[in-house]
């Protein structure tokens, strides 16, 4: 791993708090992220289950963690299943993790090879009424294949037909949602690496460059400080690519005169960092450019103010709406006799700004919890607003990361430069 190792004291208290939500007369079951095929004989890099690794920090394909809360064994109540190396396989593949190893980052003591899963497991599993399987639930997203843990749920059903299969997913969103000390640091510290890449970007660009060298140089900064790379497909998207929310192509040359919009974020250690800047090409902003800037700026220090404790993300996209109702007629995009004669179904700042304000961030960047979800201290959520004109060729964001504190929130990212002076500074001093 390229990052500092993380005390096994976090996993420990993370699969202690839900053996704590786990009915006693049962067996929790999650499993490692599947390993994808790219073509051939080659599979996408891997990336470890988020609640895996939560609950024991081994990021290796082929794992399996087990959690029997009502076992009289205090050592048999996580197991953890491991892949077996063998010397030809780490020979193709690089060194695999030994038992020692597996106890050392887990804090995991009982540690069986994957091939006694079914030996270990049965005896457990018949000693009990209850089965959780881990299948994720995702409100606007459900893959068109099943997942290991969805496979393992379906053979479970004819090989135990008497037992009860509940839910694991809604208890993990409820711990993930609220972070941990050190899972703050480590969001920090996906923070302070992705503020790096900004800061080159700043004294990088230059009209006539492609978009891509944009995103090779963030690259190359988040690998340089121990990342695993992006946090997700970074969006580099200049001129009229702004208007596309997920543009992630990044193959246009930024152009004299234009806007870059990036969105992009650091992953250290499994954790996200999410930033949105949208910065002049030629270093200077002009006027109608600026105007649009600063009206995003004022939604954007509105919309962060909303973020604390008690509310939702439905309420402070709500509210939200309403400050762009109020820039969008400074702007001229319409007017107060055409806002009252709006629908509720279609309401007119949606044509400018079709996308919600904030997500909930963690170890995936569009991280566990929905728009109802109460919000509370140690909860850690973006804050995005923008503006998009496709007639004019321009889009404009910005974002920050914000953790929920006891009486409002902290902006992680408020070293970032955000205010259009400060970016025009910073762009000019470094090209000089």
């Amino acid at each position: 791993m390229r990052y500092s190792k993380i005390e096994p004291g976090l996993f420990k208290r993370n699969r202690e708090k839900l053996i704590g939500k786990l009915e006693k007369s049962s067996v929790a079951i999650i499993h490692s992220n599947d390993q994808m095929v790219r073509s051939g004989d080659l599979y996408y890099p891997y990336r470890q289950n988020s609640d895996l690794f939560y609950l024991c920090g081994i990021e290796q394909e082929m794992t399996v963690l087990l959690i029997c809360p009502g076992h009289k064994d205090l050592a048999e109540r996580v197991i953890l299943f491991l892949r077996k190396p063998e010397p030809k396989l780490e020979t193709w593949e690089g060194k695999k993790l030994d038992k020692k190893s597996a106890v050392e980052i887990s804090g995991i003591t009982a540690i069986h090879w994957l091939g006694d899963f079914e030996s270990v497991s049965r005896p457990l599993i018949l000693g009990v009424s209850n089965i959780y399987f881990n299948v994720p639930e995702l409100e606007k997203f459900k893959p068109e294949y099943p997942l290991r843990d969805e496979r393992m749920m379906q053979e479970m059903k004819k090989v135990y037909p008497s037992h009860e299969i509940k839910r694991l997913a809604p208890l993990m969103t409820g711990l993930r949602l609220i972070k941990e000390p050190e899972e703050l640091e480590l969001i920090k510290e996906s923070i302070r690496i992705t503020g790096g890449g900004l800061k080159q970007v700043l004294g990088f660009l230059k009209p006539g460059m492609h978009e891509y060298e944009i995103e090779a140089e963030l690259s190359h900064e988040f690998i340089r400080q121990g990342c695993g790379g992006h946090a997700y497909p970074p969006i580099i998207a200049s001129g009229g690519n702004a208007c596309m929310l997920h543009y992630i192509k990044n193959d246009q040359v930024c152009r004299d005169g234009d806007l870059l919009l990036m969105d992009f974020g650091a992953e250290y250690a499994n954790y996200a960092a999410d930033c949105t800047r949208t910065i002049p090409v030629n270093g200077k902003f002009t006027a109608r450019q600026r105007e649009l800037y600063d009206a995003c700026l004022r939604v954007f220090q509105g919309a962060r103010s909303l973020i604390r404790p008690g509310t939702t993300i439905d309420k402070i996209n709500e509210g939200v709406g309403r400050l762009w109702e109020e820039e969008h007629i400074k702007l001229g995009l319409y007017t107060v006799a055409e806002l009252r004669k709006q629908s509720k179904e279609s309401p007119l700042h949606r044509k400018y700004y079709p996308h919600g304000t904030t997500h909930f961030m963690g170890l995936d960047v569009h991280d566990v919890g929905s728009k109802q979800e109460i919000l509370q201290e140690g909860m850690v959520l973006t804050c995005e607003p923008g503006i998009y004109l496709v007639e004019e060729s321009t889009g404009i964001r910005l974002e920050n990361d914000i953790l929920i504190t006891g009486d409002g929130n902290m902006d992680l990212m408020e070293d970032y430069p955000m205010e259009a002076e400060e970016i025009e500074d910073l762009m000019n001093q470094q090209r000089v």
